[in-house]
This record gives C-alpha cells, structure tokens and sequence, in this order.
C-alpha cells in the first residue's frame, strides 16, 4: 500500500512509536488516541453526527474499510454515548485492528517471542522506520513551520492535533505541548469542525488515565 493511502489512525499508530527503540515508546493511552481518530474519520464522512451531545451513526451504512465498520456497527448496538464515552469504550479492540492493518499492509511485522524465557508474547517491529520518521516530520512541520494554519493540510493538523491532545511523547512532549498551545488549537480547526470536540473528549479522557495511573501508583 502506497504510504499516502495510510488511514489517520494508522498513521497515528505509526507515530507512536520510537523508531530507535523499535516499539510503541511514551503512549500509554495510545488505544484512546487511535479511537479518537477513526472517530474523527467517520465524523469527517458524516457517518457519525453529534445530536444533543450524543453520538448517533447513520444507521445501516458501511465503508469497507474493516476498522471503521467495525466501529460503527459498535455504535449502532450499543447504548448512547458521548464522545468521552466512545473514545474509552473497547478502545484497545480498535487499536489491536489498526495494528493488524498495519502488518497486513507491510508496516509491521508480528514476530513471537518468550518473555523470560516462559510467557508468549508478540512483538511488533516496524518495517517502514524512514516512513515514519518523514511522517514525524510532515506533523511537527504543520505544528512548527512558517505555513499559516488555514494552509496546512487538514490531514496533518488532524495528527498534530490527535498526537497533542493523546499525549504521544513521540511527537511532542508536555512542555512543547504548552508552548505550541495557540497554534495547536488553531490547527485543530483547521481539521474541520468536526475535530474540536473529539480532541477535547480525547484529552479529557487521557488525562483521567494518568490521574488513575499515578493515584495507584501512589497507593
């Protein structure tokens, strides 16, 4: 698959990870992340529309593509939900198919191995490292270049901003977060109107898991 035919949430999968270390690197709430973007693809499709605060689908109708079928078949069945709701629902059933796209399509590769010797477990090896270093690269030059935001392509304000608000360390780290503020808001924007309230939602919810991870740390 040519690497400009990648989805959102696979790119946002891809971004995650640290090319040098070879895995998924300072993304513990990658899954939230990943379900925020297909979230925000079938929004963008107008296949998902927010009615008085709920997320309600277009009933009945299917893309193709398996992840965002898969999701949408989700919402059909289940109870209503906001978008905090859906973002943190079986996030990882969705992450775990856009990692398996990303094997089939030859991004990844699955790799078993024993974890001390006795545990199964998969590891999953980048196949595409420079791939993903020109797509860090395409992000942080939306969020850092001289281009102004309205000229920047709703692609990459759509991972810039997904990245920020998921906390991938990967592509930017807390203080840069801070410092990049205005012009991430202004590119979430830019990604459509769509994208605001799934950011928020998005951020919302990586926030209580850290707040979650370190109280129990704590305890």
């Amino acid at each position: 698959m040519p690497p400009g035919s990648l989805s959102v949430p696979a790119r946002l999968f891809l971004l995650a990870y640290d090319t040098g270390k070879d895995r998924v690197a300072g993304a513990p709430d990658l899954p939230l992340a990943i379900r925020a973007a297909v979230l925000a693809e079938l929004a963008e499709r107008e296949l998902i529309h927010e009615v008085d605060g709920i997320v309600t689908p277009v009933l009945g109708v299917r893309t193709g593509d398996a992840v965002l079928d898969d999701l949408l078949e989700l919402i059909e069945e289940s109870r209503p939900r906001k978008w905090r709701g859906w973002i943190t629902h079986r996030a990882r059933s969705t992450a775990s198919l856009v990692r398996q796209s990303l094997v089939t399509d030859g991004y990844l590769r699955a790799a078993r191995r024993r974890v001390l010797g006795l545990f199964p477990s998969t590891h999953y090896a980048l196949e595409r490292a420079g791939y993903v270093e020109v797509l860090r690269g395409e992000v942080l030059g939306a969020l850092t270049g001289p281009a102004p935001p309205d000229e920047i392509r709703r692609e990459d304000a759509t991972l810039a901003a997904l990245a920020a608000a998921g906390h991938l360390r990967t592509v930017l780290r807390a203080r840069e977060r801070r410092h990049h503020q205005t012009r991430l808001a202004a590119l979430t924007v830019r990604a459509g109107p769509h994208l605001p309230p799934i950011a928020r939602a998005l951020e919302s919810a990586v926030k209580s898991a850290e707040e979650a991870r370190s109280s129990g740390g704590g305890a």
